[in-house]
């Protein structure tokens, strides 16, 4: 369920970013528009585009360019989704098929790069050398991670920083971006355009990790994707490494094994000996201070209504349940 303040507030700005999609994704390609096409309608949370509108509205942003990058930010997500189910070799996402699964996976790379192309083409459309610059620079961060991300599987010798930084750099610098986004609209001074963009480091931060917990705890139904995928890729996410490093024996051994063999073979065994160790709970409270950072960095801005509802997604990320 989405939170309730936060969507009512910028529902007719979100209707607007919809309109703008379904106009962008258009090409004489037939094929590129069914691609396209199939992986926005599976929907989703939708929070970085909202990141990026309640940034602008909380920085007094009056204009219309928020919408247009609200919808840039959405397209550089949903390519870097069309390629990591291909990296993944996902079947399910949203409860549908993948678009790889759908199409094969050629076409999810090739549309995945005619989407980052069109995002580029919009945010030249904006007219802002420092906008282009910030978001060119998260494009190669994310790229950054997710190699890092295809670096460190199957390795069990990761340590929690570095992992960390894998998710800083391919989920939290999109959402950091789009906060930047929006106070750079609003042409607020650099110390709140900083806070902004660490508020959303730390949200994407958070909202990861959530990821890493409902990947061994939600229901398929309500995630929309397989559970267990992360240990089926020999990911060591938090919850993993929290069991090599404080479980016995024989449940650190049980997981180095399945991620190190990959496979979904174990996942009762590992399940057991994440849930015996703590270690959703050890991960959930680490979420919960990264959430707190967020909101400590938006102190400065004065009561709105924007201001709940940047601090209402916060608690958002991490009570969610898909």
């Amino acid at each position: 369920m989405q939170p309730k303040l936060t969507y009512s507030l910028i529902a007719e700005d979100m209707n607007a970013v919809d309109g703008i999609i379904r106009r962008r994704l258009h090409s004489d390609v037939v094929l590129v528009r069914q691609v396209a096409e199939y992986i926005i309608a599976g929907g989703g949370k939708r929070m970085r585009p909202a990141l990026v509108l309640l940034a602008a509205g909380a920085c007094g942003y009056k204009g219309e360019h928020h919408r247009e990058l609200a919808a840039v930010v959405e397209f550089i997500h949903t390519a870097t989704l069309l390629h990591d189910d291909v990296v993944d070799e996902s079947a399910l996402r949203r409860g549908r098929d993948t678009a790889n699964a759908m199409f094969g996976n050629a076409a999810s790379v090739l549309v995945g790069d005619f989407l980052y192309s069109r995002a580029f083409q919009m945010m030249v459309s904006v007219g802002s050398m420092r906008i282009m610059e910030i978001l060119a620079d998260a494009t190669n961060v994310i790229a950054e991670g997710e190699v890092l991300q295809l670096m460190n599987c199957h390795n069990v010798d990761i340590e929690v920083d570095q992992y960390l930084q894998v998710i800083r750099y391919k989920t939290a610098k999109l959402f950091e971006a789009a906060a930047r986004l929006g106070a750079i609209l609003g042409a607020v001074p650099a110390d709140h355009e900083d806070g902004l963009a660490r508020y959303g480091m730390h949200l994407g931060t958070a909202f990861q990790l959530v990821d890493d917990v409902l990947d061994y705890s939600a229901e398929e139904a309500e995630t929309g994707k397989h559970l267990g995928d992360d240990l089926a890729e020999g990911k060591p996410t938090l919850p993993l490494i929290h069991v090599m490093r404080h479980g016995s024996a024989a449940q650190s051994a049980c997981v180095r094994n399945a991620i190190e063999s990959g496979g979904r073979e174990s996942f009762p065994e590992v399940l057991a000996a994440i849930h015996a160790t703590g270690a959703l709970q050890e991960t959930l409270q680490r979420a919960e201070q990264e959430v707190a950072l967020a909101q400590k960095a938006i102190d400065f801005l004065l009561p709105s209504q924007y201001r709940e509802s940047l601090l209402e997604l916060s608690s958002f990320a991490v009570r969610r349940k898909y």
